[in-house]
C-alpha cells in the first residue's frame, strides 16, 4: 500500500512541476494576469479539471512560481553580499555571478522583473515579502562584518535592500542584453560593476 501511495505522490509532483514549467514557458510572451489555465494544462497535456488537483487558481501558481524563481536567486545573493571583501576583484566576481545566473534561469529572471510591479496581487505581495525575507538574511550577514560595527538595525536593513534590489537590477538588465550584440553586455557589466562599487564607498563612510 505504501508502494502504492509513493508512485501516487511521486506522480502528482511529476504533473504539478509540469504545470509550473508549462506556465514558465508560456510566461516568457505574455503575463500572469492574461494566463489561462486552459492554456497551461494544454501544454502539459491534461484535462482542465487537473489543475485545481494542485492550484487553486492561475494566482495561486503564480505563487507557487515566486517561491521556485526566488529559490533559484536565493544562493546567488547570499554568496554576492557574504564577504567582508569589497575589493574591485569582489565586486567583478558578483557581477560576473550575477550574469551566469541570468544565462542558466531567463525564464526566472524574466518572471519576477516582470510580475514585481505587475497586476496580480497576491504574486505581487509574494515578491514583496520573499525579498523583504532576503534582505533580513542579508541583513545578519552585514552584522557579522566588521566593517558594519556601530550600525544600526534600520542602517543594515536599507543596506540590505540596496544590495538586494541592486541584484535584481542588475540581472533584469543582463537579461535585456541575451540576444543584443556583445558590447551592450560589456556596458552592462561597467554599468553594475560601478554601482555596486558606489554602494560599497557608501557603506564605509555612512558614519563618518
Amino acid at each position: 500500500m505504501s508502494h502504492t501511495l509513493g508512485i501516487r505522490q511521486a506522480q502528482k509532483q511529476k504533473t504539478r512541476q509540469a504545470l509550473l514549467d508549462a506556465a514558465l514557458g508560456l510566461l516568457e510572451e505574455q503575463s500572469l494576469s492574461s494566463l489561462g489555465l486552459r492554456e497551461v494544462t494544454r501544454a502539459v497535456g491534461v484535462a482542465p479539471t487537473a489543475f485545481y488537483r494542485h492550484f487553486r487558481s492561475t494566482a495561486d501558481l503564480g505563487v507557487a512560481l515566486v517561491d521556485q524563481a526566488l529559490g533559484s536567486l536565493h544562493p546567488m545573493i547570499r554568496t554576492t553580499v557574504s564577504t567582508a571583501d569589497d575589493s574591485e576583484e569582489r565586486i567583478a566576481r558578483a557581477v560576473e555571478l550575477i550574469a551566469h545566473h541570468v544565462d542558466a534561469y531567463p525564464a526566472h529572471v524574466r518572471f519576477i522583473a516582470r510580475e514585481r510591479h505587475g497586476g496580480v496581487q497576491p504574486v505581487r505581495e509574494a515578491i514583496q515579502a520573499q525579498l523583504a525575507r532576503f534582505a533580513e538574511e542579508v541583513k545578519a550577514e552585514l552584522a557579522e562584518d566588521p566593517v558594519s560595527a556601530g550600525w544600526n538595525g534600520d542602517d543594515l536593513l536599507m543596506l540590505a535592500g540596496l544590495y538586494v534590489d541592486q541584484m535584481l537590477i542588475t540581472a533584469s538588465l543582463f537579461l535585456e542584453t541575451q540576444e543584443a550584440p556583445a558590447g551592450e553586455r560589456e556596458r552592462v557589466t561597467r554599468v553594475a560593476t560601478r554601482q555596486l562599487r558606489l554602494i560599497s564607498v557608501g557603506r564605509h563612510h555612512w558614519l563618518d
